[in-house]
């Protein structure tokens, strides 16, 4: 009886002392435990995650109207060509300047249209259809791309971020613990949930980034293959017209 009295009369400082070390586990609550490092830590992640998200998205929309326009293109100008039209193929190929398809073969019908009123069309002229090609190919290629770079390298080092956000949650635990002069989950409990927070952040931010980024660059390897494809009929159409011319 007198120990189970004894009991009863420390039960409120018992109380008090679980309430103390109570942690709150919803997102604002995490945010006010974590310490400055930490935060900024958080706050570089989400830059990073906004960074990323508006890539994806710019992206995505520019292959997908790239896509479409090229599926309206292609058929249009292959009838052009069988007719002999080239100045109505580059005109087909202007009202699509989203497609990659229609930037590489403009440049190609260009710079053998600059040469369509002479007699004879040279092989230095084919030559310099190739090599205009090549260069708008590049530069299309070089387009598409833009951003994925970076997509790349905060998909590869937004986990390192988190660990370090980690690695300063784990350190402020143990601080907790050498200031306060008491062990137990309560004692780091803080520094623990920023260390976790920070780096699911970390994770959150990275898996998409590389999904994303392995998605797009497949994307940005068929429209290689197209390109070349188109390049390579274009250039099989100039040797063609140059054969009609000579016959």
């Amino acid at each position: 009886m007198i120990a189970a009295a004894h009991t009863l009369t420390h039960l409120p400082t018992l109380a008090a002392f679980l309430q103390d070390q109570q942690v709150g586990f919803d997102l604002l609550s995490l945010w006010h435990q974590m310490g400055i490092l930490a935060k900024l830590v958080v706050g570089i992640l989400f830059v990073m995650s906004g960074w990323s998200f508006g890539v994806m998205i710019d992206r995505y929309m520019a292959f997908n109207a790239a896509r479409k326009q090229s599926r309206a293109f292609a058929p249009a100008v292959a009838g052009a060509l069988r007719d002999g039209k080239i100045d109505e193929a580059i005109k087909v190929a202007e009202r699509n300047k989203k497609s990659h398809l229609a930037k590489v073969v403009t440049a190609g019908l260009m710079e053998f249209r600059a040469h369509q009123d002479s007699s004879d069309i040279p092989g230095e002229t084919i030559e310099a259809s190739k090599r205009a090609l090549e260069r708008t190919e590049a530069i299309v290629h070089a387009e598409l791309k833009r951003g994925l770079g970076g997509l790349a390298t905060i998909g590869s080092t937004a986990p390192f971020v988190g660990l370090f956000g980690t690695v300063v949650g784990i350190i402020n635990a143990f601080r907790e613990i050498t200031t306060q002069r008491q062990t137990g989950i309560g004692a780091v409990a803080g520094g623990i949930s920023e260390a976790l927070v920070t780096t699911a952040i970390g994770l959150a931010v990275a898996i998409p980034a590389v999904m994303m980024f392995n998605y797009l660059t497949g994307r940005v390897e068929a429209f290689d293959v197209e390109m070349d494809n188109s390049s390579s009929e274009l250039i099989d159409y100039f040797l063609k017209r140059r054969t009609v011319r000579r016959s």
